[in-house]
């Protein structure tokens, strides 16, 4: 296995700013700072690689996930899988992103989705 930045925060040999901790797993806010104050990413304390190497692993991540997510009135919660996916670093997270009404933040998706109903549409 190559070297693992969040195995190393998982670890505490790499510095992370901490949101919340379980005994299975981590909330960490992204050092960009996320894409809004209350932007955090739960990954396991153990590597797993992505959501759909161990499928017990990525329910624990999600529970945890979950709990986080319970705290918002509105919320995205997104992970990925591979590099078409946009997975960037190969270690499971998930990201629980905060919503609310008019904060104009686009899902990953959107620049996409509004581009190809445009061209559907004839528009330029």
């Amino acid at each position: 296995m190559k070297h693992c930045v969040f195995c190393d925060i998982a670890a505490g040999t790499t510095p992370a700013v901490i949101a919340r901790e379980w005994p299975d797993a981590l909330a960490v806010r992204p050092r960009s700072g996320g894409v809004n104050e209350g932007h955090v990413f739960v990954l396991p304390r153990v590597h797993v690689e992505d959501a759909g190497a161990d499928p017990e692993v990525t329910a624990a991540v999600m529970c945890r996930a979950a709990e986080l997510m319970a705290e918002h009135p509105a919320a995205n919660i997104i992970t990925s899988k591979g590099e078409a996916a946009t997975q960037s670093v190969f270690h499971l997270h998930v990201h629980v992103v905060p919503r609310q009404e008019g904060d104009n933040l686009p899902l990953p998706w959107t620049p996409q989705h509004t581009a190809r109903a445009a061209a559907q549409h004839g528009e330029t």
